[in-house]
Protein backbone atom coordinates (compact mmCIF):
# COMPACT_ATOMS: atom_id res chain seq x y z
CA UNK A 1 0.00 0.00 0.00
CA UNK A 2 1.00 3.10 -0.70
CA UNK A 3 0.46 6.42 1.64
CA UNK A 4 0.34 9.57 -0.13
CA UNK A 5 0.20 12.96 2.52
CA UNK A 6 0.24 16.66 2.53
CA UNK A 7 -0.14 19.04 4.53
CA UNK A 8 -1.29 22.65 3.45
CA UNK A 9 -0.74 26.12 5.21
CA UNK A 10 -3.41 28.66 3.78
CA UNK A 11 -2.86 32.38 2.98
CA UNK A 12 -5.04 34.72 5.18
CA UNK A 13 -7.12 36.26 2.44
CA UNK A 14 -10.48 34.57 2.70
CA UNK A 15 -8.95 31.01 4.96
CA UNK A 16 -12.15 29.35 6.10
CA UNK A 17 -13.66 29.63 3.15
CA UNK A 18 -10.56 28.48 0.78
CA UNK A 19 -10.54 25.19 3.41
CA UNK A 20 -13.90 24.71 3.08
CA UNK A 21 -13.87 24.91 -0.57
CA UNK A 22 -10.57 22.33 -0.66
CA UNK A 23 -12.39 20.19 1.43
CA UNK A 24 -15.49 19.48 -0.95
CA UNK A 25 -13.09 19.40 -3.97
CA UNK A 26 -10.35 16.69 -2.73
CA UNK A 27 -13.21 14.52 -1.31
CA UNK A 28 -14.70 14.57 -4.82
CA UNK A 29 -11.63 13.05 -6.33
CA UNK A 30 -11.95 9.19 -4.73
CA UNK A 31 -15.44 9.36 -6.93
CA UNK A 32 -13.15 10.33 -10.14
CA UNK A 33 -10.15 8.13 -9.95
CA UNK A 34 -10.58 4.95 -9.61
CA UNK A 35 -6.22 4.35 -8.97
CA UNK A 36 -7.36 6.25 -5.55
CA UNK A 37 -8.18 3.83 -2.85
CA UNK A 38 -9.06 6.26 -0.10
CA UNK A 39 -8.87 9.69 0.99
CA UNK A 40 -9.16 11.27 4.26
CA UNK A 41 -8.76 15.48 4.54
CA UNK A 42 -9.01 17.09 7.45
CA UNK A 43 -9.24 20.65 8.59
CA UNK A 44 -6.90 21.82 11.85
CA UNK A 45 -7.96 22.88 15.39
CA UNK A 46 -4.67 23.50 16.69
CA UNK A 47 -3.57 26.96 17.55
CA UNK A 48 -0.20 26.56 17.26
CA UNK A 49 3.15 28.54 14.90
CA UNK A 50 3.93 25.00 13.57
CA UNK A 51 0.24 23.69 12.70
CA UNK A 52 -1.35 23.86 9.28
CA UNK A 53 -4.24 24.33 8.25
CA UNK A 54 -5.35 21.13 6.19
CA UNK A 55 -3.63 17.71 5.88
CA UNK A 56 -4.75 15.82 3.10
CA UNK A 57 -4.31 10.96 3.70
CA UNK A 58 -4.72 9.20 0.44
CA UNK A 59 -3.65 5.38 -0.12
CA UNK A 60 -3.23 3.88 -3.26
CA UNK A 61 -2.20 0.09 -4.38
CA UNK A 62 1.08 0.81 -6.43
CA UNK A 63 3.32 3.43 -6.92
CA UNK A 64 2.42 3.46 -10.81
CA UNK A 65 -1.59 4.32 -9.43
CA UNK A 66 -0.12 7.32 -7.33
CA UNK A 67 1.46 8.76 -10.43
CA UNK A 68 -1.87 8.31 -12.41
CA UNK A 69 -3.54 10.16 -9.79
CA UNK A 70 -0.90 12.44 -10.00
CA UNK A 71 -1.28 13.54 -13.73
CA UNK A 72 -4.94 12.40 -13.59
CA UNK A 73 -7.15 16.39 -15.33
CA UNK A 74 -9.41 15.75 -12.14
CA UNK A 75 -6.54 15.96 -9.68
CA UNK A 76 -4.58 18.45 -11.99
CA UNK A 77 -7.65 21.03 -11.46
CA UNK A 78 -7.59 20.54 -7.79
CA UNK A 79 -3.92 21.02 -7.74
CA UNK A 80 -4.50 24.53 -9.86
CA UNK A 81 -6.91 26.05 -7.16
CA UNK A 82 -5.07 24.94 -4.24
CA UNK A 83 -1.47 26.62 -5.72
CA UNK A 84 -3.48 30.44 -5.60
CA UNK A 85 -4.61 29.99 -1.93
CA UNK A 86 -1.59 28.06 -0.26
CA UNK A 87 1.53 29.59 0.97
CA UNK A 88 3.34 26.32 1.75
CA UNK A 89 2.80 23.12 1.18
CA UNK A 90 4.42 19.73 2.38
CA UNK A 91 4.82 16.16 1.54
CA UNK A 92 5.69 12.86 2.46
CA UNK A 93 5.19 9.18 0.10
CA UNK A 94 5.73 5.86 1.50
CA UNK A 95 5.13 2.05 0.87
CA UNK A 96 3.20 0.90 4.45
Amino acid sequence: MIVHIVMFKLNEEDKQANLVKIRAVLEQLPKKIDELVSMEVGLNFTDSDRAFDLSLYSTFKTKEDLAAYASHPAHVKVVEFIKTVVSESKVVDYIA
